[in-house]
């Protein structure tokens, strides 16, 4: 087993999970606040939310697709560095609902610290392809001596963790090694005349970059399908799609990729034939 196990302290501010929370993790100086936006105006006395640091604002777009902004925000002179950065420059945005913000307990983040770590935060979600990020321009990487930037390496590995357990996958490919579980096999579309792939996850099933869609939509394709085709519109070029699609189950996948009403456990077969029905018993 991976020693990678960790001890995550959660604290309920509100006393209720919807209200704000305070993360942090044994021996780490990093403390990190979920703060949904009706609370901020709660937050004026957080001190630590008077610091440097980064953050995350989370929500969805028109088409209700997950958005991430990620910034960072450095001390100003009245002292008042993540919470006023967030509420100054994005309380007239209205796609985020959740902010998620990070800094030191030791208040050790300075300007360089910060660049870089909004340049690599930006990167791994592009990476990660699973949220829209709304920056608009590329932020600076800094240049950290081979020391710092080791300590900030740190930060980002326990500030992603951090985040995905308060709930944000940002930073988690759709198809990722799991050391707990055995490797599901790739599953290859039932047709001739259309290549596809996917594969189980521990979150659905996640159709693959690169697999082609029946261009033809028959009567018997479910409404939903429909919608669905619209929605992925701008992840389809060409009749194929361009990156992973995470879907609730493979009858799902099979009748976005089909166009038709079809059983995903018929449909799916490992590269010998076998069909995902048999691997279920």
């Amino acid at each position: 087993m991976p020693n990678n196990r960790k001890n995550i302290n959660l604290f309920l501010m509100d006393g209720e999970p919807s209200g704000r929370l305070k993360c942090s993790l044994l021996n780490w100086t990093g403390v990190g606040y979920k703060i949904p936006r009706t609370y901020l105006a709660s937050c004026i006395d957080i001190k630590y939310l008077k610091q440097s640091g980064v953050y995350f604002l989370f929500g969805t777009d028109q088409n209700e697709e997950p958005v991430v902004y990620i910034g960072q925000a450095g001390i100003r002179k009245n002292k008042e560095g993540l919470l006023y950065r967030v509420k100054e420059p994005h309380n007239t945005i209205d796609y985020w609902t959740d902010a998620i913000m990070f800094t030191t307990t030791n208040d050790s983040l300075g300007p360089t610290e910060i660049s870089f770590l909004e340049n690599r935060f930006c990167k791994m979600a592009i990476i990660a392809s699973r949220y829209n990020v709304k920056n608009a321009n590329d932020p600076s990487p800094g240049n950290l001596t081979e020391e710092k930037e080791a300590e900030m390496e740190e930060f980002i590995q326990y500030t992603t963790l951090l985040v995905g357990v308060l709930g944000f996958k940002v930073f988690e490919p759709l198809i990722k090694p799991n050391p707990y579980i055995v490797a599901e096999p790739i599953l290859y579309f039932s047709s001739k005349s259309i290549e596809a792939k996917a594969q189980r996850t521990d979150e659905g099933f996640v159709v693959l970059k690169g697999s082609q869609l029946n261009s033809v939509i028959s009567k018997s394709c479910p409404q939903g399908t429909i919608e669905l085709r619209k929605k992925y519109v701008t992840i389809i070029k060409n009749g194929i799609v361009t990156k992973d699609v995470l879907f609730s189950s493979p009858s799902a996948a099979a009748k976005f990729i089909g166009g038709s009403s079809l059983s995903g456990n018929e449909m799916w077969k490992t590269a010998d034939g076998t069909p995902l029905k048999a691997l279920n018993k």
